[in-house]
């Protein structure tokens, strides 16, 4: 229990020393360090009503061993202190492994608003449509938790499917609930123009970046090419009489952005360069869990892209995500966005391996 309290008085200094620098006038003048400050205070704040109801437990448990100690106290009230000392005593080993838990598995982007980039793969025109779906339910996820979205470019296909599509997803802890959906999805049924009935197995790429603002990733004026063009829209009619579509090259490292839906330059370009600080963002995040020999935080399973993590079988109505090996009988349900059951899984073997990793060490 002492290492508990330790911890509690840790979080109540932290977040009461966050609170007092966002009411210091100073701050306001220094907007990446206000930006930092908010965002760890932001990040604090449900542990910190953890610890808030700890403390009340902690009273509650007091106030009936004083009732106990009381040699005045009636055999009424005495039963009574004993329930109710049982059942703080009950809540505080309840709150402390939760409060414990919490601190482990914080990730420092798990406050952040997230760019999604989703890619058809193996299948043609039924990846591409299956791009479009997997969008459309991240679109539902999203504004059922009460974020904003936001799509930011994409390509359609003849068909009516996606070739690729990129979303951002604004909102406090918005990354802690998309994180685990980065990898290959996989879908298995039978297309539409299939005439033999015969079941297809496509693909679809899910990318899951933490967005980036201008205080973490700088991009150089020098270090960026910028490409104007005439957008074009599917089959290659043009979408619109004015040079508008913007392409971005970051030169040192070669990632390429383009942004075509929005009929402002100005407005492409803002888009482009969000994105572009993203895959930047998550380059230098590779390169040093690299350096540490470690995956990559707050992911389930190996992190890596070419991994399988999850199938959509239509003939069976199933949805399986290999990680944790659950499956879900209600693929329609799943893909109008209800996809809680996946990210309560994920993040409890988040937790679970971190807690063993910690057992270990």
């Amino acid at each position: 229990m002492a290492a508990v309290d330790s911890l509690i008085e840790e979080i109540e200094r932290a977040f009461a020393d966050l609170t007092a620098q966002l009411a210091d006038p100073e701050l306001l003048g220094d907007r990446g360090r206000y930006a930092d400050v908010a965002r760890a205070r932001a990040e604090l704040e449900a542990v910190h009503a953890l610890t808030e109801r700890y403390r009340e437990a902690e009273a509650t448990a007091s106030d009936a061993e004083a009732l106990l100690a009381d040699t005045g106290t009636d055999a009424e009230m005495r039963a009574f202190a004993q329930e109710e000392l049982a059942l703080a005593r009950k809540q505080l080993d309840e709150l402390g492994e939760e409060i414990r838990i919490a601190m482990l598995t914080r990730d420092p982007n798990d406050g952040k608003d997230v760019i999604i980039e989703i890619r058809a793969g193996a299948g043609g025109n039924e990846a591409c449509i299956f791009a479009g779906e997997l969008s459309r339910m991240y679109l539902r996820y999203a504004e059922s938790k009460g974020y904003e979205t936001e799509i930011l470019s994409f390509d359609e296909n003849d068909d009516g499917g996606y070739k690729d599509m990129t979303i951002e997803v604004r909102g406090q802890g918005a990354y802690s609930l998309l994180k685990y959906e980065g990898g290959v999805h996989r879908v298995q049924r039978v297309p539409v123009t299939e005439a033999t009935g015969r079941i297809h197995t496509s693909t679809v790429t899910v990318a899951v970046l933490p967005e980036a603002e201008d205080v973490e990733v700088e991009v150089h004026p020098n270090d960026l090419r910028v490409e104007i063009f005439r957008a074009r829209g599917p089959g290659g009619q043009s979408v619109n009489t004015t040079d508008s579509a913007v392409r971005l090259t970051h030169t040192p490292t070669g990632v390429t952005v383009s942004c075509q839906d929005e009929k402002s330059q100005l407005q492409n370009k803002d888009k482009a360069m969000r994105i572009l600080r993203a895959r930047l963002f998550e380059i230098e995040q590779a390169k040093q869990d690299a350096e540490r020999g470690a995956v990559r935080r707050g992911m389930v399973g190996t992190g890596d892209r070419s991994q399988k993590i999850r199938t959509y079988n239509f003939q069976q109505s199933r949805v399986t995500d290999h990680r944790v090996g659950l499956t879900s009988h209600r693929i329609a349900e799943v893909l109008e966005g209800n996809l809680d059951e996946f990210v309560e899984a994920l993040a409890a073997e988040d937790r679970r391996e971190q807690l063993a990793a910690a057992a270990g060490d």
